[in-house]
């Protein structure tokens, strides 16, 4: 399968390398030396037109950070006009179900397809293959894009219409936030009953209250240690879930509490 890759950073270059891996031939936008140096090392092709990424391919794959990034990719330049009809765009970027909706509009008269399939994990996950995608759009196109996917993801869960990838995702993102939230005020607790956080740490991942925040957080050795890895990712995706919810009506009632300055990871927090 042909793949054009835009977004070769964090978790876009393990991506790229378990796709070559997989033995498809990947196509990706390399806005530096520096990164097409790296791109080609790793046996892609890099292109510095972002047309070139969608020539010939039969899906291409846009993991960039925000949703206006995403928005800049595929409405404001040629990506999508580039593609030839019947491939198929994934979107990986956590945003705005809108934006998903956006970029189908934009793209149905090019004959393109597109699959929003927002990811939860990190480049360890993607290493090994085992990455979770939620995946929404049409189940055919779905099915379309799986070859190249389960390069990275062992868990491809379709969940209904376009735009329910991010639903689901934003959804996820904002209990993750308020676990960490929540074990910060366990922490606080332990400390107040005489346990100190290393104790407490070591002994809840053995419990009823396990969870996978909890073992990341042990992992780390500390709540701080934990918020000051994922912060920047959580950040952005607080600010998102708040902004989605308003946008449709929705209330985070309890879990806004656990995602507010109490919790240490939110934008708040740090103003």
């Amino acid at each position: 399968m042909q793949v054009g890759f835009v977004g070769t950073g964090r978790m876009g270059l393990p991506m790229v390398r378990r796709l070559i891996s997989g033995g498809h031939r990947v196509r990706a936008l390399a806005r530096s030396a520096e990164s097409r140096d790296r791109l080609t090392s790793e046996g892609a092709e890099a292109v510095t037109d972002i047309s070139e990424v969608g020539l010939d391919s039969d899906v291409v794959i846009v993991c960039v950070f925000t949703d206006e990034q995403v928005l800049e990719v595929c409405l404001k330049g040629p990506l999508i006009a580039a593609m030839r009809p019947g491939a198929a765009l994934v979107i990986h970027t956590t945003g705005s179900p809108a934006t998903a909706g956006q970029i189908a509009c934009r793209a149905k008269p090019f004959g393109v397809r597109v699959v929003d399939a927002p990811v939860s994990g990190g480049p360890h996950n993607i290493a090994v293959g085992e990455l979770t995608l939620f995946a929404g759009g049409d189940p055919a196109a779905i099915e379309q894009v799986r070859p190249a996917l389960q390069c990275y993801g062992d868990r491809i869960l379709p969940v209904g219409a376009l735009g329910n990838g991010q639903r689901v995702k934003l959804v996820n993102n904002a209990l993750f936030a308020a676990q960490i939230g929540l074990l910060r005020e366990g922490v606080r607790l332990g400390a107040e009953l005489g346990i100190d956080e290393t104790t407490l740490l070591g002994a809840l991942p053995y419990a009823s209250s396990n969870s996978r925040v909890l073992t990341g957080v042990a992992a780390r050795g500390s709540v701080t240690e934990f918020s000051a890895a994922v912060g920047e990712f959580v950040d952005k995706d607080v600010a998102v879930v708040r902004a989605v919810a308003t946008e449709l009506g929705g209330e985070l009632g309890l879990i806004d509490d656990m995602i507010g300055p109490r919790a240490g990871v939110s934008i708040q927090s740090r103003e």
